[in-house]
Parts: structure tokens; C-alpha cells; sequence
């Protein structure tokens, strides 16, 4: 199982030159992506152009949205041509993982239904495999090119619709940093709905999880995730009682996972100190 590294790009506060620092060290400690996370209404930086940023930084490390709210965004034209030229500049870098999101507030702030947020999803990701793919209407593919149909789509959720969803646009499935106890039954869902849809091989099995080692970090780390999540009501405890919080607790969680067929397990830090990310690469590696 492959180790990603988020950016702190949503804990309030953090800087430019901190977001460019963790995307080096993750690089030069070995991790295999950068991971953002997307909220539109939040003291947080923009996902797109975070990795944009990252990309200017590294040379190897994938670029990876962790998820992206792509549904809110009302131009599909204009998003894909953003994908698209965030992959072709980072050298093919791009993997864009989507979800429809839960805040009522990120849709309304663009003037796009909340309650059509899975449908639109659902066509944006059938238009932007056209779009790549150049088999779009006449006049209708915006470039850049893109080799090989484009980056690759990952589909989070755990609705029905998400698993379906996944398995008929996406690349594979990935869970979100609240479901950690229940990853193994999801998902065993993911890929029997891609089964069901008659695709072949595997899907690609992703997950993400919080993580701020040590008892200095600890508390502020849970300070910002009660935070980060309180339009969830209890789902901002489950978040915090899940926060990844020494080191053998973490290698035993990534050990879990990996048993699960999990493919790639993103770890995003709830602090801003990139010592953190030295942390995590001697508990998962030793």
C-alpha cells in the first residue's frame, strides 16, 4: 500500500511558504502524493490552485484531490479545461478524487441546487471523460490534450448512488477521514457495485485519514477538527475520536488498511508544522 501526505491547506491560519514546505518534505521523505481537501465557505485555500502551486515545488509526488467538490462548480468547460492543464503542467501528475460533499452552504454560495448535487455530479463526470478524451460535441473540448483519456477520476461516498457512481465514471473509490472503523464493508460495497456495473480488473481503493502525532499536537489538532466539522453536529466527535495520534497507533491503523486492499492511504495533517510530516514517514516506514 502506497502513503500519501495532505497539505494543511483548511487549518485556518496556515501560510503560503508552510503549504510549499510540506509539499518538498513530502516528496523528499518518499510519500507518493499531495493530498488537498475542498471546502469553498471556510478559511482554507483553493484546492486547484494549491496543487497548481505544489507542482511548481516538485517534480515527482502525484497531485491529488482529496476530494474535490466538483459539483458546485458551475462550468464543466471551465473546470476541465483546469484539470486538465494542471495535469499536462505537472507532467501527468493530476489525480482528481470527487465527491458531491454534505455543506448546504458551499452549494449556495455559487447558486447551484443542493439537493441536484449528485446528479450534476454524475454529468460532470461523464462530460469531463468526453472532454479528455476529445470525443465531446464539435467545438466542445477545451484542452489541453490529455493522454490516455485524462487524469484519473477517483468517486468518494457512502450512498448508494457514490458506489454507483464510482463504478460507472471512476478509476476506483475513496473514503472519506470520518469512516475509519467501517472501511473494510465499504469497501467490499465499492467493489461489488463495480462488479455489478460490469467492469473488469479492480477498482483503485483509496482512503484518507487525520493524523497529528504527539501530545503537543493533540490538542490543537482537535480544537481544529471540531471546528472544521461542527456543521456536522456529532459527526465532528467521530472525527476527532478518529484523529491518528501516535505513532503505533497509526502503523497499526495503516497495517488495517492494507489488509483491507486498500491501495493508497493519505494521511492529512490537522497541524501546520512540517515537522509533522517527519513524524509520519518514521511511524508508517521506521
Amino acid at each position: 500500500m502506497e502513503i500519501g501526505i495532505g497539505l494543511p491547506t483548511t487549518i485556518p491560519g496556515a501560510g503560503g511558504d508552510e503549504l510549499l514546505a510540506w509539499a518538498k518534505r513530502g516528496e523528499d521523505l518518499g510519500f507518493s502524493s499531495l493530498g488537498v481537501l475542498d471546502r469553498l465557505m471556510y478559511d482554507s485555500y483553493e484546492p486547484l490552485i494549491t496543487l497548481a502551486a505544489a507542482a511548481g515545488a516538485t517534480s515527482r509526488i502525484r497531485l491529488t484531490t482529496s476530494i474535490l467538490i466538483a459539483a458546485y462548480r458551475g462550468d464543466q468547460a471551465v473546470l476541465a479545461k483546469q484539470l486538465a492543464s494542471l495535469h499536462r503542467l505537472s507532467g501527468g501528475r493530476l489525480v482528481v478524487s470527487v465527491a458531491a460533499g454534505p455543506r448546504e452552504d458551499d452549494y449556495e454560495a455559487c447558486g447551484t441546487p443542493f439537493h441536484r448535487r449528485g446528479r450534476r455530479l454524475d454529468d460532470l463526470l461523464g462530460e469531463l471523460r468526453r472532454l479528455w478524451a476529445g470525443t465531446a460535441s464539435p467545438g466542445l473540448v477545451p484542452g489541453p490534450s490529455c493522454v490516455n483519456g485524462g487524469p484519473p477520476l477517483i468517486v468518494g461516498g457512502h450512498s448508494e448512488a457514490a458506489m454507483r457512481r464510482a463504478a460507472t465514471y471512476g478509476d476506483g473509490w475513496i473514503a472519506g477521514g470520518s469512516s475509519a472503523s467501517g472501511y473494510d464493508a465499504l469497501a467490499q460495497r465499492a467493489r461489488t457495485a463495480w462488479q455489478a456495473a460490469g467492469r473488469t480488473g479492480e477498482p483503485r481503493m483509496l482512503a484518507i485519514a487525520y493524523v497529528a502525532l504527539g501530545a503537543d499536537a493533540r490538542e490543537a489538532a482537535g480544537r481544529y477538527l471540531t471546528e472544521y466539522y461542527a456543521f456536522a453536529g456529532p459527526k465532528a466527535d467521530m472525527a476527532v475520536r478518529s484523529m491518528l495520534t501516535d505513532e503505533r497507533q497509526l502503523r497499526e491503523f495503516a497495517d488495517g488498511y492494507e489488509a483491507s486492499g486498500c491501495d493508497e492511504l493519505i494521511l492529512i495533517p490537522c497541524v501546520t508544522d512540517v515537522g509533522q510530516a517527519d513524524r509520519i514517514a518514521k511511524a508508517v516506514w521506521g
